[in-house]
């Protein structure tokens, strides 16, 4: 029997290296032409792949109501979209990303990670594998309601969640449905991530970097329909434009960088901010507005109540924010074309963070060249069409 097992285990590991080797000389032409990788030219788009007259493209818009609770470590949210049907099919049902799914144990990402070689492996880096194994750190989706607030059907697939609209959506019509979501926020120093929080131990503050946050609508093209594949965390798809009304509510002292231009100041700045950030609209360097000393102060207080901060960005395909009471913040202006367009940083006063390499000791000039970093993309020119 012993002998039996032997042979056959003999035999696999010949024949899946004959495998490997087999694939890995197949010929690759780097001159090969990609004339059969691009979509058949019509009416939508040319053959040079510039859009055609009958070009198209979907649209989603978001008003969305999210807030962090810091004592937990969780985003809890409610999102109404509107999504718009600009192509020429009528749509039985409609797909949705759930991008923090990738950090459900139980879902495809976590069960398809290979191991990594024990070589060299520290026990940091074995906590936090086995940490992934039970950190459950996806959507949990509450509800899906159309308009009339009456259940809508929808299931969950792994990454993505398909919602069946009371009725096909035709072209050239819109649909109108909300969605209400939970999930815990990971720890980037055990679990990295594109989104996550920082703790600092000295003074027992935390830093959230959030993105992938909320349900978005699956970009659906002329070329691949919907764009459904399973999010793996090793890429990342397309999105429709849109507007977006977020509010953010969050502790009472953290600060807020967001997507999109605040629309409370008036609530939630001092008047000295104000009067700070309407100088940075003109001014031709950085504007603080709010300074090392300010930021020191405010880390020690820990509110406890709340504040709710309001942004509203158009035309854009996605929507991130960050909080945490141990912001700097400095800003300045930038004339595009005759509109001004705000350039912001923020960052905390540690020694080191891992959402960004300058601190409160980098010298000034440093520190500012990433605003004016800001203000140079700002200023370049899209190739988009």
């Amino acid at each position: 029997m012993l002998n039996s097992l032997s042979l056959f285990w003999r035999r696999f590991c010949a024949a899946s290296l004959l495998a490997t080797l087999s694939l890995s000389a197949a010929p690759k032409d780097p001159f090969k032409q990609l004339d059969d990788l691009w979509p058949t030219p019509d009416a939508a788009r040319r053959a040079s792949g510039a859009p055609g007259p009958g070009y198209w493209q979907q649209r989603a818009d978001y008003v969305i109501d999210v807030e962090l609770d810091e004592a937990k470590h969780r985003i809890i949210g409610r999102e109404t979209i509107t999504y718009h049907n600009r192509s020429q099919d009528t749509l039985d049902y409609l797909w949705l990303q759930l991008d923090q799914n990738l950090l459900d144990p139980k879902m495809i990402a976590a069960q398809s990670r290979t191991a990594p070689g024990f070589s060299g492996l520290s026990f940091k880096k074995l906590d936090a594998m086995l940490l992934r194994r039970k950190f459950d750190g996806g959507h949990k989706i509450t509800a899906v309601k159309d308009a009339a607030g009456k259940p809508l059907k929808h299931v969950v697939v792994q990454t993505m969640m398909r919602v069946i609209p009371p009725s096909p959506l035709k072209p050239g019509k819109s649909i109108t449905f909300s969605v209400e979501w939970n999930y815990n926020i990971n720890d980037t120093a055990k679990i990295s991530g594109r989104t996550g929080y920082e703790y600092f131990k000295e003074d027992k503050n935390h830093l959230y970097a959030i993105a992938q946050w909320f349900p978005r609508m699956c970009a659906y093209t002329d070329v691949a329909g919907w764009q459904n594949k399973q999010y793996l965390g090793t890429g990342e798809f397309a999105l429709e434009f849109g507007n977006y009304l977020v509010r953010i509510t969050a502790p009472a002292d953290h600060v807020v960088a967001s997507t999109g231009v605040l629309q409370n100041a008036d609530k939630i700045l001092t008047k000295t901010q104000r009067a700070r950030l309407a100088k940075a609209r003109t001014s031709k360097k950085p504007v603080f507005i709010i300074n090392l000393a300010e930021a020191k102060a405010n880390e020690k207080e820990k509110a406890k109540g709340k504040k709710t901060w309001v942004f509203k960005a158009d035309n854009v395909r996605d929507f991130a924010f960050a909080s945490s009471r141990k912001f700097l913040w400095d800003a300045m202006g930038v004339n595009l074309n005759g509109k001004t367009i705000m350039a912001m940083s923020y960052w905390p006063q540690a020694k080191a963070s891992r959402f960004g390499a300058v601190t409160a000791r980098t010298p000034w000039r440093t520190r500012w060249s990433c605003t004016r970093a800001t203000r140079s993309t700002i200023r370049t020119p899209s190739p988009s069409p």
